[in-house]
């Protein structure tokens, strides 16, 4: 490989040998998209030479598109303004350039690191929430509401505390799975405008020292035709230079979506557990050998990659919003980490929502025969004959069913409850819905 970069990167390679990983190259290539920007505005500003302006906005674009992606080594733990990788964008871009082109004074012309890397961090995260996440979560929700709505009329004993509980539909409890992930995908979705608030044009610290007044619009501008993405202008210069709370506030959001999937996922590998001495509601997908040792054994692979897929979200979230406290009065300095964790969530629980959604939700089948026992076994069904014979007398009734192991019908009906009473209050199917028991007369 023919290096581009210059002195800056190769001390930056010297000085931060810690982790082996890179910066992100979703960073990398909206640095690349800034740079290009950056140098047609200042032509159009008449502060570049429009010959020398276009070659570096070619060369820029080569970042952009990923093709220069070998030319950044720089390990992702290094200074906290991410000046180091500003700097190697700066010198791959004048080397590319040719002739004549400084890395400071004409690929560099109008920013600073302290603006430029903390608004591609900005936009490489809103760019790969809306183009990747976001689908991924709907596709996911989507597949959780088919099953929803396949499984409407499926009676099964619902469970509070792990113990029984009065009766649900399994339509019931995919079409709560929809909504959490659509409400994550919202949460996801409301975070975005202010992820789009850019700190470019504030230079060191924020006053917009050594850079045109109509730069920073002119390069949003740029951005947001070329992308179709809301590159907006911050709230606050200061504010915007200082902090990195919009990217705090999306990697919360997507703490509450490793959440929810951490419910769904256990949720799912509980119904399907088994094949004889788990619960065996739902059959999940097989997709490959569960044991070398154990013939025949499946598990619940999909689930259990969702659940590491959120606990590690979890953990860079925790380390996201440490990085975010970080940085005294003019500028935050933990941007790298905060680049690499919240990318890294966002693939993370792409890929993850994807997975579910295609190699396990779609292809999940009910055990409809257990389902209906367990409906009719669960003890919790005497909470219907309350408006009938009241909660003391249920008592009896349930405390005796289970010492016995009969059913709650049959104990009832020793105990002096009528078949016309019983067949209206232990109706499986409107007790799913809530619908309330009227005593006769």
């Amino acid at each position: 490989m023919a290096e581009l970069w210059g002195g800056e990167t190769t001390k930056a390679v010297e000085n931060f040998k810690i982790s082996g990983e890179r910066v992100p190259a979703a960073v990398i290539h909206w640095l690349g998209r800034i740079k290009a920007a950056a140098a047609r505005t200042n032509a159009e500003l008449g502060l570049l030479d429009d010959d020398l302006a276009e070659r570096i906005a070619a060369a820029a674009d080569e970042v952009a598109e990923g093709r220069r992606d070998d030319q950044f080594p720089i390990d992702v733990f290094q200074t906290g303004s991410g000046t180091s990788s500003n700097m190697n964008a700066n010198e791959v871009i004048a080397a590319l350039a040719g002739e004549g082109v400084h890395p400071n004074d004409h690929v560099n012309m109008g920013q600073s690191s302290n603006d430029v890397f903390p608004s591609a961090v900005h936009l490489a995260a809103l760019s790969e929430a809306t183009e990747k996440l976001l689908p991924a979560l709907d596709r996911l929700a989507a597949s959780l509401s088919a099953k929803a709505e396949e499984f409407a009329d499926l009676v099964k004993a619902g469970r509070t505390h792990l113990m029984d509980a009065v009766p649900v539909t399994l339509g019931q409890e995919f079409g709560g799975y929809a909504a959490q992930i659509r409400l994550g995908r919202d949460r996801v979705s409301d975070a975005l405008p202010r992820v789009a608030q850019v700190p470019l044009g504030g230079t060191a610290v924020g006053t917009g020292l050594n850079t045109h007044p109509d730069f920073a619009a002119g390069v949003r501008a740029r951005l947001s035709e070329a992308t179709r993405l809301p590159v907006e202008p911050p709230a606050d210069p200061f504010e915007a230079q200082a902090n990195r709370d919009a990217l705090v506030e999306l990697s919360g959001a997507l703490k509450v979506v490793a959440v929810s999937l951490t419910k769904i996922a256990h949720d799912l590998a509980l119904m399907g557990s088994g094949p004889r001495t788990g619960l065996r509601e739902i059959s999940l997908p097989e997709l490959q050998k569960g044991s070398s040792i154990m013939p025949g054994k499946v598990n619940p692979v999909i689930p259990e990659v969702v659940l590491q897929v959120a606990a590690q979200v979890i953990g860079n979230d925790a380390a996201i919003t440490v990085a975010g406290m970080q940085g005294q009065f003019e500028l935050n300095v933990r941007v790298p980490l905060i680049a690499r964790n919240i990318l890294q969530s966002i693939q993370l629980l792409s890929n993850a929502a994807t997975a579910l959604a295609e190699k396990c939700v779609d292809g999940i089948e009910p055990n409809r025969e257990v389902l209906q026992h367990n409906a009719e076994s669960t003890p919790a069904i005497v909470t219907a004959l309350n408006p009938y014979i009241g909660y003391d007398r249920a008592t009896e009734i349930v405390k005796e069913a289970q010492e016995s192991g009969r059913t709650i019908r049959e104990v009832a009906l020793e105990k002096g409850v009528d078949e016309e009473t019983l067949d209206r209050a232990l109706d499986l199917q409107a007790m799913a819905r809530g619908v309330k028991p009227t005593p006769a007369g």
